[in-house]
Order: structure tokens, then C-alpha cells, then sequence
């Protein structure tokens, strides 16, 4: 069910909402726009909205401009640190905002976006970011195959290491949630990868170059089920892995379209969020290894890029309502809320 939808200023590429306890009804939307001409360049933004879904609410309160961005994340949360988030941009570029808190009695919220620190990491460009469970560390995968991971200390970025993890563009890139010294990696050459980061960037743990039949777009560890792992590809086929055997998926289940995005509920187990490019976003439930669509949302007219749940309590009877998702879509700059209409959560 549609809540509430707005234009952004620029294709619309990335929606986050923020992990961070009171702050949950924080959203950063961002954008990347080619301006074409005898100099073409790439533009960008950051807008953070309040999200009401019970009052419909999507009021707009910060904006930054910003080169294009490819990516952004909020960091974890691991208390007492105000919300950072991080933007990989087209200019190879990793910068960290911090959340400047600007709490009203009446109504909690977050402030503005200030610059903590940026690097330029790379001539080339930064496509996908994720952040370790402890928020000291940045892996960034880069358009000419490399990976890049930096450390953030005393409000500056320091890379630690570079090296040419794939063939073509790096899509996505993310860290083990139950064994950060593991990070994952896929690329446009159609190869998942597997790194051990405590022997020295070379140590490659495994490669599977067979599943995919196009270029892997996403990879996504689950964060209840410590050997459940996703990704998604441009050959449509959103695949489910068991990290102890990974010769074979265990399951692959074609969504349309090119499943671009993929996000794990925070609470619910085996309940994913999918943007599929061509073929809008889809609610997908994951149970005893096979994967079935509950519900899909194809309210958006162009690339379903961006896709996210709120981080919402359970009740205090351990159930968890229908979790506010927001999606947006490229060209068509559309930034949508919506309820899931499917009784997913129970």
C-alpha cells in the first residue's frame, strides 16, 4: 500500500534508512546525474527526510549537493557514536557525514549533514560501500575491478589496502557480519569472491565463476542466519547460498529484471527486500532454502534501484507490523513509501 511518494532533484539511485536508535525515522536519498556537454560531469545529492507512514508523512529537511554518487550507508549501530554516513561517488571519492543531532521535545529527529572527512581513493570510480560491524573500517569496490578498504580514525580516512580483486567493474562489495576478517566481493565479470583479510589482501578463500550466468550486482550476508548468504545478478536470479558449501547455490530463483538490490529484514529471518531493475521490487520469503515472491511493488516507472526497510521494535508481544519500506526509482526520480500489503510479518 502506497503511503506517501515525492521527486527527488536527480536520478534517484540509493535510499538508507538510519539503524540508529532514535533515529529510525531518518532517510538519505541519493542521486547521480550525468550533465552531458562539451565538459560532461556527474552530479549529485543527499536529501534526509522524516518518514511518518501512520500520519503519511515524508517532510524533506536536509540537502546536500554533492558529486554523483553511487552509494551511500549509515554505519552500525555500536552506541554512544552519533549516525555517520558514508557516499561513494563518482569522482572516486569516500566521504563520512556525521549526523548532527537537533533533538525537539515535541518531535526527535536528525539535524544536518556535516563533512567529517574525505578521500579521494581512487582515479577510478567508487561504485558500492559497506561498512564492518564495528564501523572502523570501509571496503569500496571501484569500476576498474579493484577493491579499496580504509580505516576511519580520529575523523580521517586512512586506506589500508588496494588490490585487483575482478575483471570489470566491482558492483558490490561487503563484509561478514558474523566474521568481519571476511569480505565479499562480485563483480561484472561474473565471478563471487571470497577474501580472508587477516592473511594479507592476496589470500582469495574461494571464487565461484560458474552460478552466474551475468554480472553479479549484489551480495547481501543475513544478519540472523550466520550461513545464509544472497546475491542478485544481472541474469535475474536472486540466488541463496550456505557460506559451509559454496561449490553450488542451494536455491535460484529468477525475479525479473536484474536483481540489482537486496536487503535482509532487520528482525524477521529469511524475509528480503529486492529491487529488480527492470521488473520493479519484490518482498521475497526465504524458508528451508527455497526462495518465493510474497509481494511485488510496481508502482515506480523506470530502474528500480533503491530499496530499504525501517528499522522498527518489535511489540511488546515479540510481533513485528508491517515494516515501512521506501524504494525509489532512476530515471523517473521518484522516491516512493510503502506498506507491504502481504502478511509477511507473521
Amino acid at each position: 500500500m502506497e503511503v506517501v511518494h515525492c521527486l527527488l532533484d536527480g536520478n534517484a539511485d540509493a535510499v538508507e534508512f538510519c539503524p540508529h536508535e532514535g533515529y529510525h525515522n531518518v532517510l538519505a536519498a541519493s542521486t547521480y546525474t550525468l550533465q552531458e556537454g562539451d565538459q560532461p560531469s556527474r552530479a549529485g545529492s543527499i536529501s534526509l527526510f522524516d518518514v511518518n507512514s501512520e500520519k503519511r508523512s515524508l517532510e524533506l529537511f536536509h540537502r546536500v549537493d554533492t558529486a554523483g554518487i553511487f552509494d551511500i550507508k549509515w554505519s552500525p549501530e555500536t552506541g554512544g557514536v552519533c549516525p555517520l554516513l558514508a557516499q561513494a561517488d563518482a569522482d572516486g571519492y569516500l566521504k563520512i557525514y556525521s549526523l548532527q543531532c537537533c533533538l525537539d521535545v515535541e518531535k526527535p529527529r536528525g539535524g544536518l549533514l556535516k563533512v567529517v572527512t574525505g578521500e579521494k581513493v581512487s582515479t577510478s570510480m567508487c561504485l558500492f560501500l559497506d561498512w564492518n560491524p564495528s564501523a572502523t573500517s570501509i571496503t569500496v569496490g571501484l569500476s576498474d575491478g579493484s577493491i579499496s578498504i580504509s580505516c576511519l580514525t580520529e575523523s580521517q580516512i586512512e586506506v589500508l589496502h588496494e588490490w585487483k580483486a575482478h575483471d570489470f567493474e566491482l558492483w558490490t562489495t561487503c563484509f561478514d557480519i558474523h566474521q568481519p576478517q571476511l569480505l565479499y566481493t562480485g563483480s561484472d565479470d561474473c565471478k563471487f569472491s571470497c577474501w580472508d583479510m587477516r592473511n594479507g589482501t592476496s589470500n582469495l578463500v574461494f571464487q565461484n565463476s560458474k552460478a552466474h550466468k551475468m554480472g553479479v550486482c549484489c551480495i547481501a550476508k543475513s544478519p540472523i542466519d550466520p550461513n545464509m548468504l544472497l546475491t542478485g545478478s544481472y541474469d535475474e536470479y536472486l540466488r541463496v547460498w550456505d557460506v559451509r558449501s559454496i561449490s553450488k547455490p542451494v536455491n535460484e530463483t529468477c525475479l525479473g529484471g536484474g536483481v540489482w538490490r537486496i536487503k535482509h529484514h532487520p528482525f524477521v529471518s529469511g524475509l528480503v527486500l529486492a529491487a529488480c531493475m527492470h521488473n520493479g521490487f519484490g518482498i521475497v520469503r526465504i524458508e528451508g532454502g527455497e526462495a518465493k515472491v510474497s509481494e511485488t511493488y510496481n508502482k515506480h516507472g523506470s530502474l528500480a534501484y533503491g530499496a530499504d526497510w525501517q528499522r522498527e521494535k518489535l511489540s511488546a508481544e515479540g510481533k513485528t507490523k508491517n515494516t515501512t519500506v521506501a524504494t525509489c526509482s532512476f530515471y523517473d526520480r521518484l522516491l516512493h513509501i510503502w506498506l507491504p500489503e502481504s502478511d509477511v510479518f507473521f
